[in-house]
Formats: structure tokens, sequence, C-alpha cells
């Protein structure tokens, strides 16, 4: 997998497409989010197998976990090369976080010091350094 020569204004345009979308388990969750944002960088479908499938946080996560996947930062291990720390990051590479109140890990989008995460009512920003694990797009 390789970022398109055009990924920039593909990830752009995803984004504003994104913006006011809200928050929909099996439809626009983080992890569905972040596998857009990679298909629009790079032309692949890495949720393909989960569209569809599942319409809340424990049906999502049986399933990655059926297929081997600890969390959602295991599975973007599983097709991205990790970042060894938040001062390597840079716009387009994935970040994993932990969700306020410790209810797991969510993935977003690094935009610089910025990440895109998904909220209940759309697009919001967490700090890029509060990432637990970062990914890059071989």
């Amino acid at each position: 997998m390789i970022k398109l020569s055009y990924w920039r204004p593909s990830l752009t345009a995803y984004l504003v497409q994104s913006r006011a979308r809200p928050f929909k388990w099996g439809e626009h969750d983080c992890a569905l989010f972040v596998c857009g944002a990679i298909e629009a960088m790079t032309g692949e479908d890495l949720a393909k197998p989960y569209r569809g499938r599942y319409k809340s946080a424990a049906r999502g996560l049986k399933l990655i976990k059926k297929d081997g996947y600890k969390d959602h930062a295991e599975f973007a291990a599983a097709f991205l090369t990790e970042l060894d720390h938040p001062s390597q990051a840079a716009a387009g590479d994935i970040i994993a976080y932990q969700v306020e109140g410790g209810t797991g890990i969510a993935l977003g989008i690094v935009n610089n010091d910025r990440s895109y995460v998904l909220a209940p009512d759309g697009i919001t920003t967490v700090p890029t350094l509060s990432a637990i694990r970062l990914f890059r797009i071989p």
C-alpha cells in the first residue's frame, strides 16, 4: 500500500465531506473514519470486510478480535508502519489514543500538532502528543 500522488487534496476532500456527518457505529465511527481516510490516500479500503456488519462498539470489536486483532491499534499495526514517537508524526499519519474516561482506544488522522477524530456531532481534534501509538502508510 502506498500513498497516491494526489493524496493531500483527496484527504482534504474526504475530511470536508466527513466534517458534519454524525458518529454512528458501523457507518461512521472512528475506525471507519480512519479507513475512509486511508482509502482516500491510497485507494485501498481496509474496512471492506467490516462495513455493514456491526451496529455497536462491542460487535465491531468482536469482529476485529475474531480476525486476530486485540483492538483498533493492533488492526492499524497490521497494515501500517508504526512510528516511535509523536515528534515523527506528519499530516496523513494515523493516531491511536485513549478515549476520554478510559473507555477504549480510538483512531484519528494526524494534522501536525492536532489530530482529527470523531465526536458525536462530527469531527473534532485532540493533541497529536496524546497518541499512545502512531502509524504511517508505508
